[in-house]
């Protein structure tokens, strides 16, 4: 087990260093000067007083450096936590920034992802039983997972919250409110988070519940299935055995499919004004801000990373022939 573990652990760190290298070269690629647009808000006029300033904020971002030097003081600061300082924000530090919007994001994301694969797996699994079901969910089922989550979201706040009026559309709570934890400011905090969260959910559950639909069906028509069956065992029984079978390769979509949603996520936030890492991400691009799109990738990073861990150390849990493997045995 130790073995294995050690693998992934190595796979993972791989994982990491590759995917921060390429996200600390992106905003590198991008085209403007991150210091050159913080000073045009500042309006400055005078030319030699602008390129001074120019001088000062290129040396304090370390921007005058050569870039291979830029890509070492990156990694050593992180060492030491230290994400640097936001162009946009500036002089707020990018983990500040960063630490605000992620109970926003987590919000959205995690309670999407856990409802919709449970309630998901749950409604296919019932929709194989009968064919009325299955004639009705496979359609909606497709519809819903070939939808986009941008557009979905932009649908359910034209009709809930334009047309019907039922929603909010835009922010995490109303403007005229500061948070607290007064029953007003949960109120609209919930309020506020309704659209987003279903959008995400919508689109997710649809996928979970064809998967499940199309697993059971295979599991149903295996040959321990026809055995159990020819032995006269109840039919509530088979699919119970069936369903077990079929939560496996769900969980195996699950990890894969957290990378979808989470950018699925990202996207709706910007639709929703919602202020998580999505609406973080669209403010640092529009003001060049390298440190924020830095310290927002890694944080996207390290989650999902995390989370497939997670996924990885489950599937040991669940599944017998993973752990029979580890002691040598035959699955």
């Amino acid at each position: 087990m130790w073995r294995y573990f050690g693998r992934k652990l190595f796979v993972y760190a791989l994982t990491f260093f590759v995917a921060v290298t390429i996200n600390w070269m992106i905003p590198r690629f991008m085209p403007g000067d991150p210091v050159r647009s913080m000073l045009a808000r500042a309006s400055v006029g005078d030319a030699e007083a602008l390129e001074s300033m120019r001088d000062y904020y290129s040396s304090l971002f370390g921007l005058d450096q050569p870039v291979w030097r830029q890509y070492l003081n990156f990694w050593g600061s992180l060492a030491q936590g230290d994400l640097g300082t936001s162009v946009w924000l500036f002089p707020a530090p990018v983990s500040e920034v960063i630490m605000g919007a992620v109970p926003y994001t987590l919000g959205l994301l995690i309670p999407a992802i856990l409802l919709s694969w449970f309630a998901g797996n749950k409604f296919g699994a019932f929709a194989a039983r009968g064919k009325w079901l299955d004639n009705t969910v496979l359609p909606v089922g497709y519809l819903l997972t070939a939808t986009p989550y941008m557009w979905l979201g932009i649908l359910l706040a034209w009709s809930l919250g334009i047309v019907a009026g039922i929603f909010p559309t835009a922010g995490a709570y109303g403007f005229a409110l500061q948070p607290s934890w007064s029953w007003p400011f949960l109120a609209s905090l919930l309020l506020h988070w309704f659209l987003p969260f279903l959008s995400l959910f919508l689109v997710a559950f649809g996928g979970w519940a064809i998967g499940m639909r199309n697993m059971i069906i295979y599991e149903l028509e295996a040959d321990y299935s026809n055995y159990l069956e020819a032995l006269g065992a109840p039919r509530r029984l088979i699919r119970g055995y069936a369903f077990r079978n079929a939560m496996l390769p769900q969980l195996t979509g699950l990890a894969l499919q957290l990378g979808t949603i989470v950018a699925g996520a990202l996207l709706t936030e910007i639709v929703f004004s919602y202020p998580g890492l999505g609406n973080l991400i669209l403010e640092a691009l529009n003001n060049r801000d390298f440190f924020l799109l830095q310290g927002a990738f890694l944080f996207i990073v390290l989650g999902v990373l995390i989370a497939n861990f997670v996924i990885d150390v489950l599937y040991v849990l669940v599944d017998p022939r993973i752990r029979m493997q580890m002691q040598g045995g035959t699955a």
